[in-house]
């Protein structure tokens, strides 16, 4: 609490966390009653408030591009398990176009060079291999068929799992919407109910606060009442502290 010459200035902030991400309790908690507060409807206050937040950033000394530095960097993606999803990476990351398919090369049946055209050994080895191609392009019209066969199958029961998790999902949020919608119908309720009270103190602090001010000017007044009289005593050459020395205080009854 922050003080000057006894007078109470303001309430000190806590001290800020090292980890305010770390811990709920170290959460800001916003003293506030937005279902009764109207001041900021008022456009003097409104000014006077934007006027205290945009000097309030000035001032501070967190700017937007280090908001983030609290907390915890974000893990390395080292790709261990998936070269091939690394290099894809890091070809996004280099701004490289993707590497286009050669289909006509894929599908293209390789002959041995020209120097080779009459090595049985070259022909025998080429033709093991364009039938392993061969072997491999059928596997695939085979998966292919069973695909067009069972994979409309496969979609239906893959969009039912996706909309029961869809539904469940759904629901969580409703029941958390409904707790939401709950806390603030509580909040307005206990703001609403207390509303009188609030107003009624701050009535009565307002009166104190008149009266205080009222009492402290009538002290003025009396001390420069007071001090007139003791000039007069002076020009008259009355020893006012003889005469008070010899006043007998009065007792109450």
């Amino acid at each position: 609490m922050a003080t000057n010459n006894g007078d109470v200035l303001m309430l000190e902030a806590a001290p800020e966390a090292t980890k305010p991400w770390a811990s709920a309790a170290n959460a800001e908690v916003i003293d506030a009653l937005p279902y009764i507060d109207d001041d900021y409807g008022n456009p003097l206050i409104k000014a006077e408030v934007d006027r205290l937040v945009e000097e309030e950033m000035r001032r501070s000394s967190r700017k937007p591009a280090d908001f983030l530095k609290e907390l915890p960097p974000l893990p390395k993606f080292d790709f261990e398990n998936c070269p091939v999803l690394g290099k894809e990476y890091e070809r996004v990351r280099a701004g490289k176009p993707p590497v286009r398919i050669d289909f006509e090369s894929r599908y293209k049946l390789e002959l041995p060079p020209a120097s080779k055209k009459n090595d049985d050994a070259a022909w025998k080895q080429y033709l093991q291999k364009n039938q392993r191609s061969l072997q491999q392009k059928m596997i695939e019209l085979e998966n292919l068929e069973m695909m067009s066969k069972q994979g409309p199958e496969l979609w239906r029961q893959n969009n039912h799992r996706l909309e029961v998790f869809l539904t469940r999902m759904q629901k969580l949020a409703q029941e958390q919407n409904e707790e939401i919608e709950k806390v603030n119908r509580e909040r307005k309720y206990h703001q609403q109910t207390t509303a009188y009270e609030l107003n009624a103190l701050s009535q009565e602090w307002r009166q104190l606060c008149m009266k205080n001010m009222e009492i402290q000017s009538a002290c003025t007044v009396l001390d420069t009442q007071i001090d007139s009289y003791k000039r007069e005593a002076a020009e008259r050459g009355w020893n006012l502290e003889e005469k008070l020395e010899s006043v007998k205080p009065l007792r109450p009854q």
